[in-house]
């Protein structure tokens, strides 16, 4: 009953933007979290620490591939050769941490080489 009228109250409180976002995210996980044991709600807790990790890492790895790909769309053959190494690294340190799979890794790492050499020529 009574968690019911503060989980009333606190849809209130969101509605009228006076709750903090940090507050806002500690009362909704208490709201809709469904694990019961201790283990499980540590689980959650790592896991969306996780999700973040793993989310800056994806988006690390895109837009260090988008600038490899508009270098040599400009056809900079100097440049693209210059930032090819720090490329490759981040595909295959992704590709350990497993945020892409091995064979994903791979085919970007060829797929690159073959547009910078044909650049090269």
């Amino acid at each position: 009953m009574i968690r019911r009228a503060v989980s009333r109250y606190i849809a209130q409180l969101e509605s009228k933007r006076l709750l903090s976002l940090s507050a806002r995210i500690r009362y909704s996980d208490r709201r809709t979290r469904m694990a019961n044991t201790i283990s499980s709600l540590k689980r959650m807790r790592q896991t969306k620490r996780k999700t973040v990790v793993n989310r800056l890492r994806k988006s690390r790895l895109r837009h260090q591939i988008r600038s490899m790909r508009r270098l040599i769309a400009a056809k900079d053959s100097k440049a693209a050769q210059d930032t090819l190494p720090a490329t490759f690294s981040l595909i295959d340190r992704s590709a350990r941490w497993g945020i892409i799979k091995r064979n994903t890794a791979a085919r970007y790492k060829s797929r690159i080489q073959a547009r910078l050499k044909a650049i090269a020529v």
